[in-house]
């Protein structure tokens, strides 16, 4: 019977939640949490679950890759899948950075799944299998199923279609086919054409994908001269949270005065951010938004001003739409209040 081996983070491995975040790479053999489900909807054996922290393999990429390379040398498989990772970043960026090595170094299909807006799809898709998933854990059984759906045609040497056919994310690789019908493209182009003329639907053959342009500011020519604003994605808030910002998937943001603050005291501002263990954040604000050292090069004329509030929301989960939003909200303030530039940390 064939093998497959799947990885997942932490939390799915339940070895536990965001306090366990920096757990080291771990191989077990047999069926740990999506495992199961896999193995039950996969026309091949789930040998091996492998777990490591979404924050281990954030911040010990190298170190991480490596061990889990280690695992897999003496190990026999036909197929690796990784996730299902859902809307969460972190572990939608572990998912595609040892998908897109496994399948390099030991040349197998792999396979994730991840909601449209985790960023690993738009950082992994052209490397890795994607399909669309749920946002949540309410979703596994749904996106289990297609992974193993995908995987089953290629464990039994069926005829792969297009990712449309197939239902994962475009990769904007191309390759050459053959028509049934054998129309030629001078046939086809014309038939097209007619259609755009007269308003009717057609399917280009050569999709170019809208990208998302930013133009890039100008530099700041003399930050001495310079009022500059502080926005973090890192939740840091008043103790009450008045604008009720939401932990995760956040649609509110909010800005707050630190007029005649030379630092954020724990106690007075703390985290609502459920994405990382806010002890740190908690104890001292400053680590996310560092208002002492701004406060510092403001007196030593490193910057001309710090302006009166920061600006603040969640970052986990929040959609791209959402983001948008906000920041373009947030810009109207810099605009009317005369900020030359503007700082963004996340966490």
């Amino acid at each position: 019977m064939k093998k497959a081996i799947l990885y997942v983070n932490q939390f799915f491995g339940q070895v536990g939640g965001e306090d366990k975040a920096d757990f080291v790479p771990e191989i077990r053999e047999g069926l740990v949490g999506p495992a199961m489900e896999l193995n039950k909807q996969l026309d091949a054996e789930v040998t091996h679950t492998i777990i490591c922290g979404d924050n281990f393999m954030g911040s010990n990429q190298d170190e991480a890759v490596e061990m889990i390379l280690g695992f897999l040398e003496d190990k026999e498989f036909d197929i690796f899948v990784s996730g299902p990772a859902f809307q969460a970043g972190r572990y939608g960026n572990a998912c595609g950075v040892i998908a897109k090595i496994v399948k390099e170094k030991f040349n197998v299909p792999v396979i994730s799944s991840m909601h449209i807006e985790n960023p690993g799809v738009e950082m992994f898709k052209k490397d890795v299998v994607i399909f669309p998933g749920g946002k949540s854990a309410a979703a596994m059984r749904k996106d289990i199923k297609k992974i193993a759906k995908y995987g089953n045609k290629i464990l039994n040497g069926e005829k792969l279609g297009t990712a449309e056919e197939e239902g994962y994310f475009v990769r904007g690789i191309r390759h050459q086919t053959w028509l049934e019908d054998a129309k030629p493209a001078s046939e086809r182009v014309v038939e097209m054409l007619l259609k755009k003329i007269s308003g009717e639907e057609f399917v280009t053959e050569l999709p170019i994908p809208k990208l998302d342009r930013v133009e890039i500011a100008a530099p700041v020519k003399d930050l001495s001269k310079t009022t500059i604003a502080y926005a973090t994605t890192g939740g840091i808030v008043p103790v009450d949270n008045p604008d009720r910002i939401q932990s995760a998937s956040a649609t509110r943001w909010g800005r707050y005065s630190i007029e005649g603050m030379d630092r954020l005291e724990g106690g007075v501002f703390k985290t609502i951010h459920a994405g990382f263990d806010p002890a740190a954040a908690d104890a001292d604000p400053n680590v996310i938004v560092p208002i002492d050292s701004l406060r510092e090069y403001e007196k030593q004329g490193v910057i001309g001003k710090l302006h009166e509030y920061f600006y603040t929301t969640v970052g986990t989960g929040t959609t791209q739409a959402e983001a948008a939003r906000m920041g373009q909200e947030m810009v109207e303030y810099f605009q009317k209040e005369g900020v030359d530039a503007v700082i963004l940390s996340s966490t």
